[in-house]
């Protein structure tokens, strides 16, 4: 099987003034499809660089990465941002989403955006795994904040990404709230086979992951499978 995602040697640096920072120093990872990894680390060791690299959001200084199959150097700008509308999902601390639409509607202008029309089926089957079925004709000011973190979650796998990257997905919810996001993030993972890459400094949270990766300075130090 070939992994989703490769990445070759990569370097993040950053340079301001006379001063150059290593974010990332020669990451060498693999991520195959139905994986649920765990990159964690504490804060300022490269994790959520490493991510914005491996979907496309900010170039590596050097080094490759490879999103099912395809080498994000090779690519055109307006390429990569094809790549990611149809084979990533992003889920963010914050919600960042569209205050004057509903749940419905900031979930079903995502399936627009991303090119494959509204799918009903997908829709639903989605939203009920999700737990939206009662709140799809909410604003988000009118739902919680797990509740919001849940529509940017069902935005985000809509279109059947083949790579889900999560960055700090509980970051800005209780105890309670990040358990139920994280358990749906399982059962995305285990029941619809949805491959996530989940960003994290807390053990709680990589313990609901498949395996965990440690970073350390800029490094992948390690990785052990979770309990």
């Amino acid at each position: 099987m070939e992994p989703i995602l490769k990445t070759e040697n990569l370097w993040k640096i950053y340079r301001s003034s006379q001063v150059e920072v290593s974010a990332l120093q020669g990451v060498n990872f693999e991520v195959y499809p139905g994986e649920f990894v765990a990159v964690m680390g504490p804060s300022g060791c490269g994790k959520s660089t490493l991510l914005y690299v491996i979907g496309g959001l900010t170039q590596p200084t050097r080094g490759r990465v490879l999103v099912d199959g395809n080498d994000l150097a090779a690519l055109s700008d307006a390429e990569r941002t094809r790549l990611r509308r149809h084979k990533i999902g992003f889920v963010f601390q914050r919600f960042n989403l569209l205050p004057t639409l509903t749940a419905r509607g900031n979930i079903a202008i995502a399936q627009h955006i991303h090119g494959n029309g509204f799918d009903p089926h997908r829709f639903a089957v989605i939203t009920r795994m999700l737990g939206l079925t009662e709140r799809l004709q909410h604003r988000p000011a009118e739902l919680s904040g797990g509740e919001q973190q849940r529509v940017a979650l069902a935005r985000a796998v809509i279109h059947e990404p083949k790579l889900l990257l999560a960055d700090e997905p509980t970051g800005n919810l209780d105890t309670r709230n990040s358990e139920i996001v994280l358990g749906m993030l399982r059962q995305l993972n285990r029941e619809l086979g949805q491959t996530i890459v989940m960003i994290t400094h807390n053990p709680e949270a990589a313990a609901y992951a498949s395996r965990v990766v440690h970073m350390r300075d800029g490094v992948i130090v390690d990785g052990i499978p979770a309990d």
